[in-house]
């Protein structure tokens, strides 16, 4: 089915030109994607309001006339090839993978589901023209009975609807889809386990159960309702009884939404964990406690108050439902036309209408041994074994084994169960209360187009905004924590974040009973300070806030707690860096930020610490503070003021003065500097390479900085379509090419990224130069109504209206972490692009991204796959520039901006 995917949007009759579309669209704000699932592949796109029709007259062509252009196939399944590529060194791809080439010879799950170079050349070698099973293919399945269609538009629906019948009432008729469902084919051997060579640091637990096809039951959703008690964090839960065993850090359970999960097949139901070192010994008897836990469920029946706070959460957050970006609204409800009947396409996801105890017990009874897969991922695998069996398309090796008759018999009927393991307690989070608190104030009295500040102490700074616009009765309320010295050394760093890690952990029984009541909590580093962040219902808010900083201020971590929150971040430590895309920005800002601690340094200072260090850092890391909070939604300013006095009543400490704060520099690139970052792939057996070319622009500050950070993102607009094309559709340099804006600490960057299976750093870096050199014929030769297509395209895209809540408060929150405090950013910067003209941007390329500029300063960093020649070609970098060999000497010789944050 991939092949069809990258091929169809090649051209059509009526509009040949291969990216036609995609021209289309970036010219009018808009982009398009499209991804392929078990059973089916959903193509959707977004564009500017007035240019729908346009997009769908382009669009509506591909499933009526294609071109499958025969000269676009090879370059094509060279993009087949670089998407598989991208996930060769995926745990969780492997291990998705191994599934299906160990199920059962015949079963429709037993295939290669991504397609690669080598399957399709094969295929062609013996004979198989694949174009023109692509369009046998196409025939057989794009026809009107086989597909759903949704168009979300700012016109009336007879407008929508006229267009719809006027541009795809010439796509083929067919019979309608019929979802068959078969519940009787085994998909794997019984009684097996299997052993996947990691290659992340981790130990994960997967116990795998087929059910029947549940697609007919989603009113009453028997598989969601015994997902939530299988996968409960709180007390009595199986995590939180693995976790005082010191056995597991997470756990997870449910019907997974992909579609060889969720399918017309079969229903796989998987049970992850994460295992400690501990746990992955203690294996059979972590097993043993999961069949435990079912007897336990099925001894107490399914219990209608449970299946009620489901459905009291499932009605709330359908009622108020937060919108979502359209396309992936427009793509959401595509899927649900295939699954729900005509009255719950907006609604089935979210509803639990009918009490089943009885469909319950039934898929409940599909939870045995017998029906069970287990799969061990692991780095700890016994690489000299004689079992040792090789997975054909991604290289992986694993070990099959067999479970003894005995053990299964002894989960089957567990001989008792342990006194720890209960049902959940009643939800103390779910809200009861739903009112909006602006239904009684006047909207024309209140100035509330932007937050103000409410509070501004030593201690504490906090900005507040009634919602007006989204009428529900969520809320937002994010905290940035300056702790004092908890970034001013590599040990204090990595002690700071053992010190978040442990009391997250200890946090997480509470945490978790909020997120089920769509109360969600976020607690993380950004940086150098602590982020915390509570977002959902009202209601019960000031209930959790008042909650988890009673037990940060009181809280001390046990030994035991210790060791497996350290053995955890250990393991983590190692796995950084892994993906060569996060690997490349990880060395972009080791270069671009002052202090930056490396995590191999961080590793081997972790790997000493004791428990006693630990006790002695937290009572001056928490001894002075500075907080800066939003509080925006359905609160009103009395109660932004009271949910701010939790915490300075409860952290009632010194306050951090502004000269003892952490500040952000970033170091500024040397005039007309060409400077390069050269390292090998972390993993030894990843084949891509990526290259990062980073144009630092200037610092965002002063009356230029408005204008600046307009052109730079209207040169991105213009620039990202042709250069998609160009390197990746043309070249097929790799599956992942990119371009766009970077804002690191009020500095603003351009940067270009490639990552790549086929080609060498030095090759994309060649590659690349020559598009940037060559954007000075595209710039001339853009003609005045696709400019201002362009131009007008991105003014309406800076205007256009946040699609909920939690975007808005994103876009405030962004301008308080910033300290720019341009709370009105997006509507500053669309008057200026007003005035922007195209030498305007003609004149920022030249300056910024062409040499001899002095102001063209570019910083290239070159992460090398295992296929590629390092020691040959790193001589021939010279020629893009200088080589940093030692980051910290560099960064001691360099001058830095100022610091804005």
């Amino acid at each position: 089915m991939k092949p069809t995917k990258h091929m169809l949007f090649m051209g059509s009759s009526r509009f040949p030109d291969e990216n036609e579309y995609d021209s289309y669209l970036s010219k009018h704000g808009g982009s398009s994607n499209a991804y392929t699932e078990t059973e089916y592949t959903c193509y959707h796109f977004e564009v500017n309001r007035e240019h729908l029709m346009g997009a769908l007259k382009r669009f509506s062509q591909f499933f009526i006339s294609p071109l499958v252009k025969a000269e676009a196939m090879e370059r094509e399944v060279l993009a087949v090839d670089s998407e598989f590529n991208q996930v060769l060194q995926s745990d969780s791809c492997r291990l998705f993978q191994l599934h299906c080439h160990t199920s059962i010879p015949g079963h429709p799950f037993n295939r290669f589901t991504w397609g690669n170079k080598k399957s399709l050349i094969d295929a062609m070698e013996n004979g198989i023209n694949l174009r023109e099973e692509i369009l046998q293919m196409y025939r057989d399945n794009y026809h009107g009975g086989m597909m759903k269609l949704v168009v979300i538009g700012g016109e009336p629906l007879d407008i929508l609807e006229g267009w719809v019948v006027e541009l795809f009432s010439d796509v083929k008729t067919g019979p309608p889809l019929k979802m068959s469902t078969r519940i009787d084919i085994p998909i794997w051997k019984v009684g097996k386990i299997y052993r996947l060579e990691a290659v992340k640091d981790v130990h994960i637990l997967e116990l795998t159960w087929k059910l029947p096809c549940l697609h007919k039951e989603y009113l009453k959703k028997p598989e969601d309702y015994l997902a939530h008690l299988l996968g409960h964090e709180g007390r009595g839960s199986l995590l939180y009884f693995f976790k005082a065993k010191g056995w597991a850090t997470s756990l997870s359970a449910g019907v997974g939404d992909e579609g060889m999960r969720r399918s017309s097949i079969a229903y796989i139901f998987v049970m992850s964990i994460h295992l400690t070192d501990s746990g992955l010994e203690m294996l059979y008897e972590v097993i043993g406690f999961v069949y435990q836990y079912i007897k336990l469920l099925r001894q107490s029946t399914p219990q209608e108050w449970i299946f009620k706070e489901l459905q009291d959460i499932g009605n709330m957050e359908f009622r108020f439902a937060e919108e979502q970006p359209q396309d992936d609204y427009a793509a959401e409800l595509a899927e649900n036309l295939l699954l729900y009947s005509e009255e719950h396409i907006i609604f089935g996801e979210y509803v639990f209408e009918l009490w089943d105890p009885e469909l319950v017990e039934h898929v409940l009874s599909f939870f045995t041994p017998e029906n069970m897969r287990i799969d061990i991922l692991s780095k700890s695998f016994d690489k000299h074994s004689e079992a040792i069996q090789y997975e054909p398309w991604f290289g992986s090796r694993y070990i099959e084994e067999d479970i003894s008759p005995s053990l299964l018999k002894l989960w089957s009927d567990p001989p008792e169960i342990h006194q720890h393991l209960h049902l959940p307690l009643k939800n103390e989070f779910i809200p009861r209360v739903f009112s909006l608190c602006n239904s009684n104030i006047s909207k024309c009295l209140l100035d509330t187009n932007h937050p103000k500040c409410i509070m501004n102490q030593p201690l504490m700074k906090v900005w507040y905004k009634i919602d007006l616009t989204f009428n529900v009765p969520r809320a937002n309320t994010y905290f940035l924590i300056t702790v004092k010295d908890g970034y001013n050394s590599v040990k204090n760093c990595v002690l700071t974040e053992l010190f978040v890690n442990l009391l997250k952990d200890e946090l997480n029984e509470i945490l978790y009973q909020a997120g089920v009541a769509k109360l969600e909590t976020s607690l993380s580093i950004v940086g150098n300070k602590l982020e915390l962040k509570l977002y959902g219902f009202n209601d019960k808010l000031s209930l959790l806030l008042s909650k988890i900083l009673t037990l940060s201020r009181s809280f001390f971590p046990n030994v035991e707690r210790f060791k497996v929150i350290k053995e955890d971040m250990e393991r983590a430590f190692r796995n950084c860096n892994m993906k060569p895309l996060s690997h490349s920005s990880y060395l972009r800002l080791q270069v671009l930020r002052e202090k930056f601690w490396d995590v191999d340094d961080k590793l081997s200072c972790f790997v000493n610490l004791s428990l006693s260090d630990l006790e002695a850092f937290i009572p001056n890391l928490l001894s002075q503070l500075h907080i800066e909070g939003l509080c925006h939604g359905n609160l009103l300013e009395e109660e932004a003021i009271n949910i701010s006095n939790i915490f300075t009543n409860i952290f009632s400490v010194e306050p951090l003065a502004a000269e003892f704060r952490h500040q952000e520099r970033v170091l500024c690139l040397p005039s007309g500097a060409s400077l390069i970052r050269s390292v090998r792939v972390k993993n030894d057996l990843e084949v891509n390479s990526v290259v990062e070319l980073y144009f630092q622009i200037e610092q965002d500050v002063g009356m230029e900085a408005n204008k600046l950070r307009a052109i730079t993102d209207l040169f991105s607009d213009i620039v990202e379509e042709p250069c998609f094309d160009q390197l990746r559709t043309k070249e097929q340099l790799g599956y992942v090419v990119q371009c766009g804006p970077r804002m690191t600490y009020r500095v603003l960057g351009f940067c270009f990224l490639v990552q790549s299976s086929e080609y060498s750093p030095i090759y994309l870096h060649d590659r690349i130069d020559n598009f940037i050199s060559g954007l000075q014929e595209l710039l001339d030769k853009l003609d005045d109504e696709s400019f201002e297509n362009h131009r007008n395209g991105l003014i309406a895209e800076k205007l256009e209206k946040f699609p909920s809540l939690a975007y808005e408060t994103g876009d405030h929150w962004s301008q308080i972490v910033a300290k720019r405090y341009l709370f009105d950013m997006l509507k500053v910067e669309a008057e200026e692009l007003k005035t922007i003209q195209k030498s305007d941007v003609i004149n920022w390329y030249k300056t910024y991204l062409r040499p001899p500029s002095p102001k063209c300063r570019q910083l290239a960093v070159h992460v090398w796959g295992c296929n590629t020649n390092f020691n040959e070609e790193l001589k021939l970098q010279e020629k893009f520039g200088q080589v940093i060999e030692d980051v910290d000497s560099f960064k001691m010789s360099s001058e830095f901006y100022p610091s804005l944050c």
